[in-house]
């Protein structure tokens, strides 16, 4: 599944900005219908794009979401996107039905980020090719400080006492600090041994 480069169209973003219980003044003031048939469809499109989806499950149905938006700041520009919560029911041929939940973030008609759950299991792109473990999520925060400091991977490695292979599993995602690493990291970015830690998910 290819979230980048793919773009909403306007009948998709209405359908996901349609919030009918938004209040106007202390008054529920629904605007216009919407039509939210448009949004089944996208959603089909986008899981059926994973590879292992069963494509007897179908979204069938979906409910008006409620859409915020966030504003974040990368360097001296101010950016926003909105990112929505869709709450439906996929159901299978054979007459099963899941609760569904897509959450779509969008910059202006850029799709950023589609996940969706489906009763208990969370799905959404992955990173790595089919039959590979996802990479930890350490490793985008571990290289992005890295990179903000100004300290390249040899000096890590030897800040650390570890190998610059070591570092590059730890920038590429395939190993996660444990607490003694992380300690040794924290001391070498300048970072409280709490932080770190949170970052790698240790208790």
């Amino acid at each position: 599944m290819q979230t980048a480069h793919r773009t909403l169209t306007t009948e998709v973003i209405a359908a996901l900005t349609y919030w009918p219980g938004i209040l106007y003044g202390g008054q529920k003031n629904p605007p216009d219908p919407v039509d939210l048939a448009v949004l089944p469809p996208f959603f089909n499109e986008m899981l059926q794009e994973l590879p292992w989806w069963n494509h007897d499950w179908t979204v069938g149905h979906v409910e008006p979401g409620v859409p915020l938006e966030i504003a974040s700041d990368h360097g001296r520009s101010r950016t926003s996107f909105t990112e929505v919560s869709v709450p439906g029911v996929v159901s299978s041929g054979s007459g099963g039905n899941l609760p569904f939940v897509a959450k779509v973030r969008f910059e202006r008609d850029r799709l950023i980020r589609f996940q969706a759950k489906i009763g208990d299991v969370v799905v959404g792109p992955a990173d790595a090719p089919a039959g590979k473990p996802e990479p930890h999520p350490f490793a985008a925060v571990f290289t992005r400080l890295m990179d903000l400091r100004g300290v390249p991977i040899k000096e890590m490695a030897m800040q650390t006492g570890r190998s610059m292979s070591t570092i590059h599993m730890l920038r590429s995602g395939s190993l996660n600090p444990h607490p003694v690493l992380a300690k040794e990291i924290a001391k070498a970015l300048g970072m409280s041994e709490a932080d770190v830690r949170a970052i790698a998910g240790l208790g």
